[in-house]
């Protein structure tokens, strides 16, 4: 939307737009050029473009001046006057010098697939936080570009790749730009430690959380809002925000659940995955990303009806690595299988920590909550225990930490019904009663 001279807002028009994919024979890829380019051109089209052409190259190697050359490079110019075509999206990031080379050639807006991605999330952005992180990134992307850049930064007109800090920030010397840089990383900074404040509440507590990962547009925010209907949430946490869209979901969502054995949990939704995710925006949003790090258990979400999916789980495992986060108890979760066929689902692979599910028609939750309980409260062992009036610190501990189900005063001591963890039981085994019970009384 853009504001007239009147003060109204009208609908902007939307840029036509001409893809370029570069196929390089010895490059190691996680999926084909022509899934890549289908891919960005959803990216495209999320952005607010209009999509009138793709172009696809085939060479050997990447050109360091004009990244397809510059013979390819005059086929576009020409394409973007017979299309009426005012930009041009690259699928790669491109360096500063190739973008200044494009445009002199092209004569047209240029942008690569890392400035692309950066426009949606700048145009996602709502939480105070979300928006530092997308400015953050944009800054430390366009940093090394300022002079590569060139006629891109003096547009008036804006469009998609100058959104977020705006055109007045961005044309501005370097050295303005890297103290923008260094406030935000300083706000980011405060806010990272109100969060790891609300995390070591979290710990103390020993409330376990749930992080929801995955390629953007897999269901995160529809299953977890499925997750919180069938499992009690406080009615004033809202269920998050859902649309059929690519990063509809930006900022990080925390919600509280109790599950059916009426233990609590931490349910957390993130912002989707994407191939060639920009590495600035993967720095910028490590803040937020740390919730994965230190998830008790990992939902990877994986949309079942995606051609692609094979290439969508590695794109998130990759990522999940580069947070140090791999190695996280993880359950796998096809989504959306109400809309696969008999020989589709036969496809899928199968295993003790993998669960189909849609999360829209609500088909098999049940299995998924039942899996998820096992794996988070797997070592809890239900103990009656009598604590001695004299060690009413036992007693507090208990009441604080672990959820209660029966406490009665009698002559001998406090007799409490609850559910240990297997370090507390081994701890506290001197004070538990009717034994025999509860050596097999695993939950």
């Amino acid at each position: 939307m853009n504001e007239n001279q009147n003060g109204e807002f009208v609908r902007a028009e939307k840029q036509k737009a001409i893809l370029v994919g570069l196929n390089v024979e010895d490059k190691d890829n996680f999926m084909t050029i022509e899934d890549s380019m289908r891919e960005l051109q959803d990216l495209a089209e999320t952005a607010g473009a209009t999509v009138v052409h793709i172009v696809i190259q085939n060479r050997q190697r990447v050109d360091s001046a004009y990244y397809i050359g510059k013979g390819k490079a005059e086929e576009i110019r020409i394409l973007c006057e017979e299309l009426d075509a005012e930009l041009v999206i690259f699928n790669d990031e491109l360096s500063g010098a190739q973008l200044r080379n494009l445009e002199e050639v092209v004569e047209a807006a240029v942008i690569d697939r890392t400035a692309l991605i950066l426009d949606i999330f700048a145009q996602r952005a709502q939480s105070k936080e979300g928006k530092l992180q997308v400015e953050l990134a944009q800054l430390q992307y366009r940093l090394p570009r300022l002079i590569g850049l060139g006629k891109s930064l003096s547009r008036t007109g804006g469009g998609i790749g100058t959104r977020g800090p705006g055109e007045q920030k961005l044309d501005i010397d370097r050295r303005h730009v890297l103290n923008r840089i260094r406030d935000i990383q300083s706000q980011i900074k405060d806010i990272k430690k109100n969060r790891e404040t609300q995390r070591t509440k979290r710990k103390k507590s020993e409330i376990p959380t749930i992080a929801l990962v995955g390629y953007t547009n897999s269901g995160k925010s529809t299953l977890m809002n499925q997750i919180m209907e069938m499992c009690s949430f406080q009615q004033e946490e809202k269920k998050v925000y859902v649309e059929d869209m690519l990063f509809a979901t930006l900022d990080t969502a925390h919600r509280k659940i109790v599950f059916p054995n009426k233990e609590e949990a931490i349910l957390i939704d993130t912002v989707g995955f994407v191939s060639k995710l920009p590495h600035t925006l993967i720095e910028a949003f490590k803040a937020t990303l740390e919730e994965v790090q230190y998830a008790d258990l990992l939902l990877h979400v994986v949309d079942a009806t995606n051609q692609n999916h094979e290439m969508q789980i590695k794109v998130t495992q990759q990522v999940l690595k580069e947070l140090n986060a791999e190695s996280k108890p993880t359950i796998v979760v096809f989504n959306k299988i109400d809309r696969l066929d008999a020989s589709d689902d036969i496809a899928l692979p199968r295993g003790e920590m993998i669960a189909y599910v849609s999360a829209l028609k609500k088909m098999g939750m049940e299995h998924l909550i039942s899996k998820m309980e096992k794996v988070l409260f797997q070592d809890m062992r239900r103990a009656v225990l009598c604590i001695p009036y004299q060690r009413g610190d036992i007693v507090s501990y208990l009441c604080e930490k672990t959820n209660v189900q029966r406490k009665e005063y009698q002559a001998d001591g406090v007799l409490i019904e609850t559910k240990l963890r297997t370090a507390d039981y081994q701890k506290y085994l001197n004070y538990i009663v009717d034994k025999t019970e509860n050596q097999s009384s695993t939950f």
